[in-house]
């Protein structure tokens, strides 16, 4: 696939996905209301939102570096597994998450809380049962190597050169 037209397919479903799931649904949950919020939840929250955003941005650039999307009908033809993707499988989702976390401080909102474990369920889910075998079948023992040494959810703490 071309760059351009990775990039562009890339970051409508950036839009679309993520957007939907550490935007709308939260949006929806809070209405982003920071009236009663006091400065600390404001500053950490805030903190936690922008940290969490990086690495599912860097990683979607990543994937278009590589010629593909994170989307699975249009995948990269080689394994991504530079950036983020070198500390944890998933950082697109542990980052979503995190900025979801944030929002919950942010907001000061149990239901956030409960938001992101129902997502991180749900996400585990997908993982184990469609990606992950998924990606077995397309990179073989390239992706095998890269399980074996880099967890799914838990960062490493120094970066997998593979």
């Amino acid at each position: 696939m071309r760059i351009t037209t990775a990039a562009l397919v890339s970051a409508a479903f950036f839009v679309v996905a993520p957007g939907t799931f550490v935007g709308l649904g939260p949006w929806l949950v809070t209405r982003w209301d920071l009236s009663d919020a006091p400065a600390w939840r404001v500053v950490v929250g805030g903190i936690l939102v922008v940290l969490g955003l990086i690495p599912p941005v860097h990683a979607f650039v990543e994937f278009v570096r590589a010629g593909g999307t994170p989307m699975p009908v249009a995948p990269t033809e080689r394994l991504v597994v530079t950036g983020f993707n070198r500390f944890v499988r998933n950082p697109m989702y542990v980052g979503l998450l995190i900025a979801i976390l944030g929002q919950a401080v942010l907001f000061g909102s149990l239901w956030l809380v409960l938001y992101a474990t129902i997502g991180w369920v749900v996400t585990a889910s997908f993982v184990r049962w469609y990606e992950e075998p998924t990606l077995a079948r397309t990179y073989e023992e390239q992706y095998e190597a890269y399980r074996a040494n880099v967890r799914a959810w838990i960062p490493r703490l120094r970066p997998w050169t593979g």
